[in-house]
């Protein structure tokens, strides 16, 4: 393995220089699982970072990042390997033109259908099977939408760190791979894979940590604004929205409202960007029925206390 993590703080370090900002029980858990190669399951809301947190792990280590997004239905074919069923048919008739299929027998055909230059590696298989000297990122975005069949395949894999190919053989990571799941608990994950991995349920961030992520990643934004945008969030995440605004809305929010030269929030300001931090039409009528003039208050005042 090319990298060693010898502390939480070098972890916070490296996540904060590729623009995440963990918040100590996060970077803990991050430490934690490169250091004893276990699974780390997250779970929370959506829009909360648990996926950009995979994405910055490997942006640190300099690793790929081998992305498997779940969905109901999910089988090997589409997850682990499959055949290319195109090119195995183009060797058949290569071998029918050249003449070289007469001379061989059915199992010896086969068997040169069936060699590894034909088969597909999907994500779990590529991070099982790869090369590189620095284990790739394997992130398994919303497990909680796939179904128990495949979760408990999964458990399996995850247990030996390898699969078998009944045509080739068992491929085994010489390297396992870092594994991130994430979750928005859509439904629950049975016990036997969270004992596999270690856990962290993933918060919304602070007031005082989301005005920092939007000061490091909209630099063009004065931290009044960024206040103020992060103000007015945390007072939406308060209404009981189907979907509260996540952190990657709060940031979409403060890039746009600087795109636009806003320099203060109110109501207007608000009307007219309301698209980027609340995507259902539900949540933008019930912040109308709340009042916009509460959540400019609420910005207004976190605004002016640290500006």
């Amino acid at each position: 393995m090319s990298f060693t993590v010898s502390s939480v703080d070098e972890v916070r370090a490296g996540l904060s220089e590729h623009g995440y900002l963990p918040d100590d029980g996060l970077v803990t858990a991050v430490f934690l699982s490169l250091t004893l190669k276990r699974p780390l399951f997250l779970e929370g809301e959506a829009g909360v970072g648990k996926t950009s947190l995979a994405k910055t792990i490997a942006a640190w280590l300099g690793s790929e990042l081998i992305r498997l997004q779940c969905y109901e239905g999910i089988d090997a074919a589409q997850a682990v390997y499959d055949w290319d069923y195109s090119r195995q048919l183009l060797h058949i008739r290569a071998t029918e033109a050249t003449g070289e299929a007469s001379g061989l027998d059915s199992d010896t055909l086969e068997k040169q259908l069936y060699d590894e230059k034909f088969l597909l590696k999907r994500a779990l298989l590529r991070a099982i099977d790869s090369s590189s000297s620095t284990p790739p990122v394997l992130l398994i975005d919303e497990i909680d939408r796939a179904d128990d069949e495949f979760e408990a395949y999964l458990l399996e894999v995850l247990s030996d760190y390898q699969i078998t190919v009944p045509e080739i053989g068992t491929f085994t990571a010489t390297v396992p791979p870092v594994v991130i799941l994430t979750s928005n608990r859509t439904r629950d994950v049975h016990d036997a894979l969270k004992r596999r991995c270690l856990y962290y349920w993933v918060e919304h961030p602070t007031f005082e940590r989301e005005v920092e992520i939007v000061c490091l990643r909209c630099p063009t934004v004065s931290r009044e604004l960024a206040s103020q945008v992060a103000g007015a969030v945390e007072a939406l995440r308060g209404l009981q929205l189907y979907k509260p605004p996540g952190v990657a809305e709060t940031i979409d929010w403060a890039t746009a409202l600087g795109r636009l030269g806003v320099t203060q929030l109110n109501e207007s300001v608000i009307e007219s960007t309301l698209g980027t931090v609340l995507k259902y039409r539900e949540d933008q009528d019930r912040l109308r029925e709340h009042g916009v003039a509460a959540i400019v208050k609420n910005a207004m005042e976190r605004g002016v206390f640290h500006g």
